[in-house]
C-alpha cells in the first residue's frame, strides 16, 4: 500500500507513494512545459492573478508544478529582476536555502493546506476542515517572513468540506497584497462556482505514455521489472505517474492481465483463475489491491459495452446495466463490510451470465 513517509514532526505524509518524492521535494518536472511557461510569463508580467486553480487527473504533476512555482517566486520575489527576465523555466537550484526549507516544510512564507493527521485515531481525516483554512488568517495577516510573497497551496481542493470551501472563498474575495493561492483540484468542475470565478484556471493535462515512462525511469519506479511490464504500467496509468507507481507497487499489471484473460475467455470462465484472482483481491488489509482489481473489472465491462454498442445495442445495454449494478453492489458490500471474495465471485458469475445472452 501507499507508504507513510515520516516528516520532521514524525507525522505520516498524506498520499505518499513508494518511489516518489513528496512534491515539495521534487526538483524535476515531467512534462507540462507549456503550463510552466504560462506561470512564468504571468509572474514576470508583474500583474499575476492572486488565485490559480491547477486542475487535472490525480498524479499528473499538479502539486509538483505548484511547489515548483512557489519555490521560484519565493527565490525571486521581484518579478522584474534580471534573474526572472532571463529565466527559461521555473527551476530553482535544490541546494539553495529556499529549496531546502520548502523541501522540509519549514519555509515561513509557504502554507501547505491538506487533510490533517488525526493523532488520536491514527489516520488522516477524510476532509480538509475549516480550521485548516482558518490558518490563512494568521498566515496572511502577518508580514512575510522574508519580505516577499506569501503563498498558500491547497492540496487538493476536492477534499475541502463545505465550511472550509466557504472560508477559502472569503479570503479569495479579499486577497492580501503580494499573496498567491495555488489551488490543486483533481475535479475542478466540482469546486464552488464562486471559487472558480475568482481564480485563473490552468488545466494540467494527463501525461503521455512516453512521459509516464520517462518519469518511471527518472525516479527508478519498477527497477528490475521487465520492459513489457513497465510499458504496461505506463499504458494503464491514465497519464498519472502516481498511478504508475501504485500499479508497480501493487502488482497491478498482473491483476490487469488476469482480468483481461478471464474476459477474453468468455462466455466460458476459468473457475480456477477466477478463484485465484478473487483470493488476491480479497487479501486481508490489501484495500488498495481490492480497489484496483474492482476498477479493472469495471473498466473491462465498460469496454465490452463500448465494443457491442456499434453492432448489438441490446447486448451493450446488458453490459451497461451490469456496470451500474456492480458499482452499486461494491458500494453496498464495502458499507456493510461484506466478504470480498464472495463479492468478486458473484461479479464474475454475473459477467458470465451477461456474456451468454
Amino acid at each position: 500500500m501507499a507508504r507513510a513517509a515520516v516528516q520532521l514532526d514524525a507525522a505520516p505524509e498524506v498520499d505518499a507513494i513508494d518511489g516518489l518524492d513528496n512534491p515539495r521535494e521534487q526538483s524535476r518536472l515531467i512534462g507540462h512545459a507549456h503550463e510552466e511557461q504560462v506561470l512564468l510569463d504571468a509572474y514576470r508580467s508583474g500583474r499575476i492573478h492572486h488565485g490559480w486553480i491547477l486542475g487535472g487527473v490525480k498524479g499528473s504533476g499538479k502539486a509538483t508544478l505548484a511547489f515548483r512555482f512557489a519555490r521560484f517566486v519565493l527565490a525571486n520575489p521581484d518579478p522584474g529582476s534580471p534573474s526572472v527576465r532571463a529565466a527559461t523555466s521555473l527551476h530553482v537550484d535544490p541546494s539553495l536555502p529556499v529549496s531546502r526549507r520548502i523541501a522540509t516544510g519549514a519555509h515561513v512564507d509557504l502554507l501547505h493546506l491538506k487533510r490533517p493527521w488525526d493523532e488520536k485515531a491514527k489516520r488522516f481525516k477524510t476532509e480538509i476542515p475549516v480550521d485548516e483554512i482558518r490558518r490563512t488568517v494568521g498566515f496572511f495577516g502577518s508580514t512575510a517572513g522574508e519580505g516577499g510573497w506569501r503563498i498558500s497551496i491547497v492540496d487538493p481542493a476536492d477534499d475541502l468540506n463545505g465550511n472550509a470551501a466557504n472560508a477559502l472563498l472569503k479570503i479569495l474575495e479579499e486577497p492580501p497584497a503580494r499573496s498567491l493561492f495555488l489551488i490543486i483540484a483533481n475535479h475542478p468542475g466540482r469546486l464552488l462556482p464562486t471559487i472558480r470565478s475568482r481564480c485563473r484556471m490552468l488545466p494540467i493535462p494527463p501525461l503521455s505514455t512516453s512521459q509516464v515512462r520517462e518519469g518511471m525511469q527518472s525516479f527508478g519506479i519498477g527497477t528490475g521489472h521487465a520492459d513489457n511490464v513497465l510499458e504496461a504500467a505506463a499504458s494503464l496509468s491514465e497519464g498519472s505517474l502516481r498511478r504508475a507507481a501504485l500499479l508497480m507497487e501493487l502488482g497491478g499489471v498482473d491483476i490487469w492481465n488476469a482480468t483481461a484473460k478471464l474476459m477474453a475467455g468468455l462466455p466460458r470462465l476459468d473457475l480456477k483463475a477466477v478463484h485465484a484472482l478473487a483470493d488476491q483481491l480479497a487479501t486481508r488489509g490489501a484495500d488498495d489491491v481490492f480497489e484496483l482489481g474492482i476498477e479493472f473489472i469495471i473498466r473491462a465491462i465498460h469496454a465490452r459495452a463500448e465494443d457491442d454498442s456499434g453492432s448489438n445495442l441490446e447486448k451493450a445495454a446488458h453490459w451497461a446495466k451490469l456496470h451500474a449494478d456492480i458499482v452499486a453492489q461494491v458500494a453496498t458490500a464495502e458499507a456493510l463490510n461484506l466478504d470480498r471474495k464472495a463479492l468478486v465471485l458473484s461479479i464474475f458469475r454475473a459477467i458470465e451470465a451477461v456474456s451468454k445472452k
